[in-house]
């Protein structure tokens, strides 16, 4: 289905749920009975959980989602994850943001779909993390990406308007940061540092164009989602959108914990859609939204420790909502020293928004060739 406000390019948004989501307590078994064996303490009141499937149900703080699901806009990938999954924060998470399970890898596979969606460079504002810092999923030498804490107040020097003036101020920071090394710094900032300090000035205009009736809460992911809302509706040539919310790295408190992280993601979510549908861009839209591991079947305590076989989602207007790929079994026999399988390679998932959504070549981006899911038309 075409943009109701004509030929817009599609965009990507991405929400990474950063500390290892719990698979079990998000898209919940909730009618197997050793998912109440299993989680002694660290389980969800079944009566609560929004149904799916007849054995499958959404976490009791996922209300918009399950809105957006009813409304056949909702993929849920279950089992995702890689061969030999590694339970370290740090290695898991670069191996999402890298596309290279078995290698220590260089270039985000965002960076290079930045790249292949603006090969020239011309737009520094084809990529924009909401956050700080920058995530290695966009991190590629040469390609610049705006990062973002707070919109409103975004900008480098933002009195300086003078180039020379410009000029000066990165020139101060290579004396501060630079040491003896201060002209590879300098070489480094200086077209970097101007496409930023451009890409600043342009995106100081997108919150007042910006009208909406759609309140977002007072809550950081909510909030940064807001802000994509605003780059997007800008029509600022924007086709990837990152951030962040956690930390899901639930070892203790989970219930409590745990569902209010899924209150702000699903509010959050939910709220953005309805802006989407306000402005007619819902067809223009893909959220991805991925943790870079589960949790472990048993709990520990009033938590639970790392594990595997976690869940990502897929979410728009021209998504084919439904189930993908195969609940992992946690039967004893079945689970992967106290995990879950995993059962779909994760670039699967990668090569599907890559090949469908933005008609690059995914191959190069997550280094194979991986068949595709039908969330998205062919």
């Amino acid at each position: 289905m075409a943009s109701q406000n004509g030929n817009h390019n599609k965009a990507l948004v991405v929400v990474q749920l950063s500390g290892g989501n719990d698979t079990l307590n998000t898209v919940v078994p909730f009618n197997n009975g050793l998912y109440h064996d299993f989680r002694q303490k660290v389980r969800l009141d079944t009566s609560k959980v929004h149904p799916i499937s007849d054995d499958l149900a959404f976490n009791p703080s996922m209300g918009p989602v399950k809105r957006l699901w009813d409304e056949g806009n909702v993929a849920v990938i279950n089992g995702i994850g890689y061969p030999n999954p590694n339970r370290s924060h740090f290695r898991s998470m670069d191996i999402w943001h890298t596309a290279m399970p078995d290698d220590i890898g260089r270039d985000g596979w965002l960076g290079l779909a930045t790249r292949e969606l603006d090969p020239t460079g011309d737009n520094v504002l084809t990529a924009v993390n909401f956050g700080r810092g920058l995530p290695r999923a966009l991190s590629v030498r040469g390609v610049p990406v705006a990062s973002v804490g707070n919109l409103e107040t975004y900008g480098l020097f933002p009195d300086v308007q003078d180039e020379v003036m410009r000029k000066y101020a990165l020139e101060a920071f290579s004396q501060m940061y630079g040491g003896q090394g201060k002209d590879n710094v300098m070489e480094f900032l200086g077209q970097t540092g101007r496409d930023a300090l451009k890409g600043a000035d342009i995106l100081r205009t997108a919150p007042a164009q910006y009208e909406s009736t759609v309140e977002y809460a007072a809550n950081p992911i909510a909030q940064s989602l807001k802000s994509v809302a605003q780059v997007l509706f800008a029509d600022l040539g924007t086709r990837i959108f990152y951030t962040q919310h956690g930390s899901f790295d639930t070892h203790s408190g989970e219930i409590v914990s745990h569902a209010k992280l899924w209150d702000e993601v699903a509010g959050g979510i939910g709220d953005f859609y309805d802006d989407l549908r306000e402005h007619g861009r819902e067809n223009d839209v893909a959220i991805l939204v991925f943790s870079e591991f589960g949790r472990r079947i048993k709990d520990n305590g009033s938590g639970t420790d790392h594990g595997s076989g976690g869940t990502a989602f897929v979410i728009g207007g021209e998504v084919n909502g439904g189930l993908y790929g195969d609940y992992p079994s946690i039967e004893s026999h079945m689970q992967l020293e106290g995990d879950l399988h995993f059962n779909n390679d994760f670039r699967m998932t990668y090569a599907t928004l890559l090949d469908r959504w933005f008609k690059v070549d995914s191959e190069p981006i997550v280094n194979g060739q991986f068949e595709h899911f039908d969330f998205l038309p062919a």
